[in-house]
């Protein structure tokens, strides 16, 4: 349920209501969305997460595609701080072995071999932000691989680790979200701002076109733009396909909005002033009509990226998006699909956490900026 959010002149203390009458629009903005707590939380998760993003090889113990056959569907090995009364943060020692009556492979932690943990050691190569080579992570043992001794979240089917496929699917996911709102945001004040602007036939024409595409059912068009993707294309050739893809369908909502808005402001005297000094339409629609609503562009922008994310995690839990070996959500989700493979290994389930939790996030955040978009309102 959304938070009931007092205008700005009552949300701010009386020592500040003399900043009303000066304050810029996004000055208001922000003292309103401050006020918002869920709204503030959201920002501080979709934050956090961005950081993952960053540092997501750095944050990982083990190389997400080394597979282990020895540790096939290990259970999550849980990391103990404390040794007695001393800050000693270790791991137990597993041991895999055949049950002779079921033949399943049964996992038992050893009390007596602690595996001692250190931060910032040295593990995998890989390139921070892409172009800065080093072996460092924020954790990892003294001595031997990381990949034979930890296992946070455990293992999948292959015995590759749970936690670094984890925060290697969120760099992908994430990324894809924020690309695909990207173009979809481009895409979509570009065509409503011609159509509102221009009106007559171009209008519908846009409109028609809209109308076509949110008349296709979602799953049924995914399906039939995902299949004429070539099975021998790479895995950046993929990654860029379904973010295109999942663009050219989301525009739609966001260039109604903004035609809406042209309709209303075209008949403007700053848009009559702006004509008659001579200055074009590609001019008078970025420089001068979109600043006029940023605050409602945000905001259904924000509103916008839970719904890009859920569509390419569920594009690659059907096996229509993001393919192995890449790594996303829908891509880890893939190995829970049976009841089998959950019953017996429900950790498998551990990446749909995250998925709820940047959905809510992003959900908690444009409900505050869309109400932050009216400093003035109720």
């Amino acid at each position: 349920m959304t938070e009931r959010i007092l205008p700005v002149e009552a949300a701010i203390a009386p020592e500040e209501g003399d900043r009303i009458f000066v304050a810029s629009q996004w000055q208001l903005m922000w003292w309103r969305f401050r006020k918002h707590r869920l709204a503030m939380i959201g920002a501080v998760a979709i934050i956090f997460f961005y950081l993952l993003v960053i540092g997501a090889d750095f944050v990982s113990y083990s190389d997400p595609e080394v597979t282990e056959a020895n540790f096939s569907q290990m259970p999550p090995q849980p990391i103990r701080l404390f040794d007695g009364r001393a800050f000693r943060p270790h791991v137990l020692a597993v041991k895999g072995a055949r049950d002779p009556n079921t033949f399943k492979r049964v996992f038992q932690t050893d009390p007596n071999q602690k595996i001692p943990l250190r931060f910032f050691a040295r593990g995998y190569k890989y390139e921070f932000l892409g172009f800065i080579p080093t072996d460092r992570h924020l954790i990892g043992v003294a001595e031997g691989r990381a990949e034979d001794t930890i296992f946070i979240l455990g293992t999948d089917t292959l015995g590759r680790d749970l936690w670094s496929r984890l925060m290697a699917g969120t760099r992908v996911s994430l990324t894809i979200g924020l690309v695909s709102v990207a173009l979809s945001l481009f895409l979509g004040v570009l065509f409503g701002g011609l159509s509102g602007l221009y009106g007559g036939a171009v209008d519908t024409t846009i409109q028609r076109l809209i109308e076509i595409l949110r008349s296709i059912p979602t799953i049924p068009l995914w399906m039939g733009l995902a299949a004429g993707l070539p099975r021998n294309w790479t895995v950046l050739q993929v990654y860029f396909a379904i973010t295109i893809i999942i663009s050219l369908i989301g525009w739609t909502e966001l260039a109604r909005v903004v035609r809406g808005r042209f309709l209303a402001l075209r008949e403007e005297d700053f848009v009559m002033a702006a004509e008659l000094a001579g200055c074009s339409q590609w001019r008078i629609i970025f420089r001068h009509l979109v600043p006029s609503f940023m605050s409602h562009i945000i905001a259904a922008t924000t509103l916008a990226l839970p719904v890009m994310i859920i569509s390419e995690t569920s594009l690659s839990f059907l096996g229509l998006g993001i393919r192995p070996p890449a790594i996303s959500w829908g891509v880890l989700l893939q190995d829970a699909q049976s009841l089998q493979s959950v019953a017996l290994s429900p950790w498998l389930l551990i990446p749909a956490i995250p998925v709820i939790a940047v959905i809510l996030a992003f959900n908690f955040v444009g409900d505050g900026l869309r109400d932050a978009a009216d400093p003035y309102g109720v």
